[in-house]
């Protein structure tokens, strides 16, 4: 069962340095489309991927696509050698994306990443714009769909008045 509150709270107590991408940044940007997973895009750095395992040892990680390689027992070192990482783990899927095409890097998405309240914390959530750009170049069927959603959205928010200067 996916518990993206449980996912979320661990590692940002532990200090992992991340961007919230995919289903789960649709969702905060307004999207209702639901999401049985967390991606998250990362600097694959030795501290950073320490950070990490410190977040998730407790839930007992496991390679998503190997499932047979039984709990994860990589080094730090040998995380930050990854591209991306497809994680199981007792309180659902994560996947930690160290690229996330067609942007230039995820230092870029860092960069540009907005802190948005989210489940009772602040977190860095990728841009809509980013996240319309990502969607658009995946090209399958139910990406497109949230595309066009989240283009109304970004019409929507657009369009909307802002108060005078001064005012809030």
């Amino acid at each position: 069962m996916q518990d993206t509150p449980d996912l979320l709270q661990r590692l940002l107590a532990a200090g992992f340095e991340f961007v919230i991408v995919g289903g789960v940044a649709a969702a905060v940007h307004g999207s209702a489309r639901n999401t049985d997973d967390l991606d998250v895009a990362a600097v694959f750095s030795a501290d950073n991927m320490a950070r990490l395992l410190t977040a998730l040892r407790p839930l007992h990680p496991r390679n998503a696509t190997r499932p047979d390689l039984g709990e994860l027992d990589a080094t730090p070192e040998q995380l930050a050698r990854y591209r991306n990482l497809y994680l199981v783990t007792d309180s659902g899927r994560l996947d930690v994306l160290g690229e996330v095409p067609p942007l230039a890097s995820v230092a870029e998405l860092v960069g540009a990443a907005e802190p948005l309240e989210f489940l009772g914390a602040t977190c860095k959530v990728i841009s809509l714009d980013h996240l319309i750009t990502i969607k658009e170049s995946v090209g399958r069927p139910k990406d497109l769909l949230v595309v066009a959603e989240l283009k109304a959205i970004r019409d929507r928010l657009r369009n909307e008045p802002r108060p005078p200067r001064g005012e809030h």
